[in-house]
């Protein structure tokens, strides 16, 4: 596929592409849009170097996508910028290290996720994305075939005992983020509502699969998650200040890599509003527990 608007240069051969000579704080116009979603679409994950945006400037970019969500069901967002997610690692204690599609926790999850880098550390704070078309591509059979009927609860409430020695400030960030608890009934796989691709919808926020034990549920689990993880299926991208990167919420996961010890790390992200997710059958996804409608714009029906 070629764009005329932009260069676009792949990074990894499944998954990520650098996007050459576009500055998102200017006016884009439609017909750039167009093609930075089929980049999007394309590669799952795009990057920009050393952009010129504020959080105004980044909600604005966002917004040509679709409909911006608040920053988050139940962490308050960045003071006088409702859609802005501010992740200061320097002040906070919560490292997304672990692999995991955004929010997926709710009927809607986002479209897509739009990160921002404020500072960087000197060293370390890389973060990897994983396709998880191709690592559904990649499933054996009889495997796929599983995952085909196999749907799961993901919930923002930890399934663990919390440990008595936690600092404090960890724990008062985990009263928060579960201060309204919310689980939600996905399929394993899901049909991308733009590319038809199959994909596999797992991540950190699952708990259990529908029908099985604890026991079972964490065994599969484990097993399709390490074919998402495969390096094959990844890209890493290595941050300066003034980065930004866009990712296909429906189609990937992601992990902040914890490896900067002391060092700051701020960034803030925007999502834009998703749909709900569709089976191979043509199921839908389940709201259990939590009203989401505060988080995610109603859906516009043309």
């Amino acid at each position: 596929m070629s764009f005329k608007y932009f260069d676009v240069q792949p990074i990894a051969g499944r998954i990520g592409a650098e996007i050459v000579g576009i500055d998102l704080s200017a006016e884009l116009g439609n017909e750039v849009i167009a093609s930075l979603r089929k980049a999007l679409i394309q590669y799952k994950v795009i990057f920009f170097r050393r952009q010129q945006l504020d959080a105004k400037g980044q909600v604005a970019f966002a917004r040509q996508f679709g409909e911006v969500t608040t920053a988050h069901p139940t962490v308050p967002s960045l003071p006088d910028h409702p859609q802005v997610l501010d992740l200061d690692y320097g002040r906070t204690v919560n490292r997304a290290n672990t692999w995991h599609t955004d929010v997926t926790f709710v009927d809607r999850p986002p479209l897509g996720s739009i990160l921002r880098a404020l500072v960087i550390p000197r060293e370390g704070g890389d973060t990897i994305w994983a396709n998880t078309v191709t690592a559904y591509q990649d499933l054996p059979t009889h495997l796929r075939n599983l995952a085909d009927q196999l749907w799961a609860v993901h919930s923002n409430a930890f399934d663990y005992v919390t440990p008595i020695d936690l600092p404090e400030e960890v724990k008062a960030y985990r009263d928060v983020f579960t201060s309204t608890v919310y689980e939600t009934l996905h399929p394993v796989v899901r049909v991308h509502p733009e590319s038809g691709e199959r994909s596999l919808l797992l991540g950190g926020f699952v708990r259990q699969f529908r029908g099985l034990s604890t026991t079972e549920s964490t065994d599969i689990l484990r097993l399709l998650q390490s074919y998402i993880t495969r390096p094959e299926n990844t890209v890493r991208w290595r941050w300066q200040v003034g980065d930004v990167a866009f990712w296909d919420n429906r189609a990937t996961q992601h992990y902040a890599i914890a490896d900067y010890g002391d060092q700051p790390r701020r960034v803030q992200r925007v999502t834009i509003a998703g749909e709900v997710p569709i089976s191979i059958d043509g199921q839908r996804s389940q709201a259990i527990k939590g009203d989401s409608s505060a988080y995610t714009p109603p859906l516009v029906i043309a």
